[in-house]
């Protein structure tokens, strides 16, 4: 495969936050592709628990400043990169004191309400708002965890005739999570105020929990991957009927050549 440019967003990367299947593929993978003559660039949300002075994170005042509106509220985006340990990669961090300055990934402040799906859709906005800016075309967009599947839903039917965005091949890996985020009800009134309509949802069937949301970016992906050693039967099912292009669990080697011939297959 000739080179193309892939971006990777994930909600964990390893060594920022602990080893599991999301966070070492995530750090591993695009290393790979990357040693193949690929063009990456990675984005993750700078969760509070992430010690930035340790991992040298600071900020890119040149891409930070965009205000963001979220459900009719207002939120600044800040941009933190830091260089990945041992790899000639940058990580792009998407950062917001109302969203991400609480010590834990998903669980709400305390007393708080449950704004997992305001921090999701900031997140993914959020990558792919700085991308525009970084003005790079990515050939393949490549989400990982259920907190980036709204982006399947926002590159489809928000970002569909950006010049940016429309062209790129949206791939999703699923994994089996062991504390997925969890969302309320809400997320559907906060994806009104984008003009999402109803229809573009009704895969989730009003839900907003793990499954739903996974059955949302698989409805919305070119392909699908399967991220850990074992995924539920419901999804497993789903994955088929909807006859999206499928990577079988690749194993944990991390064999980057496995995921270009993925790419390869639903690149045209």
């Amino acid at each position: 495969m000739k080179s193309r440019r892939i971006l990777y967003i994930s909600q964990e990367i390893n060594p920022y936050l602990p080893e599991s299947d999301i966070s070492l593929t995530a750090r591993r993978l695009p290393q790979g592709i990357q040693e193949l003559g690929n063009d990456i660039r990675i984005f993750m949300p700078r969760f509070g628990m992430i010690n930035e002075r340790r991992n040298q994170l600071h900020e890119v005042i040149r891409l930070s400043g965009i205000n963001m509106i979220i459900n009719n509220n207002d939120h600044p985006l800040i941009i933190k990169v830091a260089s990945l340990p041992t790899a000639r990669l940058q990580v792009y961090f998407i950062d917001n004191d109302d969203f991400f300055q609480r010590k834990s990934l998903f669980d709400p402040e305390p007393k708080g309400q449950n704004d997992n799906d305001e921090r999701s859709i900031f997140f993914v906005r959020g990558a792919l708002e700085t991308v525009k800016k970084l003005r790079w075309i990515p050939d393949i967009i490549h989400c990982h965890g259920t907190f980036t599947a709204l982006g399947m839903l926002y590159l489809r039917k928000f970002y569909n005739d950006d010049p940016c965005l429309k062209k790129a091949k949206l791939v999703f890996s699923l994994y089996n999570e062991a504390q997925p985020v969890e969302m309320t009800e809400h997320l559907f009134e906060s994806l009104k105020f984008d003009k999402f309509k109803p229809a573009a949802t009704s895969v989730m069937q009003g839900k907003a929990d793990y499954t739903a949301l996974s059955k949302l970016a698989i409805h919305y992906a070119h392909g699908v991957v399967q991220g850990s050693p074992e995924l539920a039967p419901e999804l497993k099912s789903y994955i088929e009927e909807t006859g999206v292009n499928f990577l079988p669990f690749p194993g944990l080697e991390f064999d980057a050549a496995v995921y270009n011939e993925f790419y390869k297959q639903i690149l045209p």
